[in-house]
């Protein structure tokens, strides 16, 4: 079995990252098992969007887990008393949701492990984004090295590897990279506070750094924006 058979696990968000990355594992020839969580997040579009994306893209399977981070709390994005922030902000701003990359990759590391899976594949990115701790090399780094020393399939197989094709890329360029693929990302959904119809709000970080990556990218924005006069 050669690589271009291999299975894979993919977390899908539904938003414009994990679709990329979606489309560079399918581009490589891996059996794509696309993996979205139903966390207590604020809204339910980007849920529809994974879903949106995953028949488009003909994945092989598409698993949707629940878990309720929402009564852990301490994040904007599962405590609806903690608001978006809609201006920039030093440090770690208050969308990040505590632990939730090490909980999505354990998931991940189960399933693909049941799978027979060796390769899991995360849209992390460290140069356009919020300043997420586990967005960084480091964590994806230390995560595989666990991966490999707490799994049957670790200790006795090849090895687990945890791939993050667009840690070093700014939005501009994983844009290119998506486009190149022929992702839509008019079925991606991205804000932190979009509504029922999957809309963005324009002003929250990640439709600021959205935007910003559609311009420099030099492709047209294909969001459904509820102000369009704030982007």
């Amino acid at each position: 079995m050669n690589d271009r058979q291999k299975k894979v696990v993919v977390l899908l968000s539904g938003g414009l990252d994990s679709v990329t990355v979606l489309a560079i594992a399918k581009d490589s020839g891996y059996d794509c098992h696309a993996l979205s969580f139903d966390y207590g997040q604020r809204h339910s579009a980007e849920l529809a969007a994974s879903r949106r994306i995953a028949e488009a893209m003909g994945v092989a399977e598409h698993k949707v887990l629940r878990l309720d981070l929402g009564s852990i709390g301490g994040s904007a994005l599962t405590d609806m008393d903690i608001a978006v922030p809609e201006e920039e902000a030093e440090g770690i701003p208050v969308t990040y949701v505590p632990a939730r990359n090490t909980v999505f990759l354990s998931l991940a590391l189960g399933w693909a492990e049941v799978l027979g899976a060796m390769d899991i594949f995360i849209g992390v990115n460290a140069v356009d984004y919020s300043g997420y701790p586990d967005c960084r090399l480091e964590f994806i780094q230390a995560f595989e090295n666990m991966a490999n020393l707490a799994t049957k399939a670790g200790v006795e197989g090849e090895g687990f590897r945890i791939q993050a094709p667009l840690i070093a890329m700014t939005k501009a360029e994983i844009i290119r990279t998506g486009m190149a693929r022929g992702v839509d990302y008019a079925l991606t959904v991205s804000c932190y506070q979009a509504d029922e119809h999957g809309c963005a709000c324009g002003i929250c970080d990640s439709c600021r750094l959205r935007a910003q990556g559609f311009r420099e990218a030099g492709v047209d924005d294909p969001t459904c924006y509820r102000d369009s006069s704030k982007v």
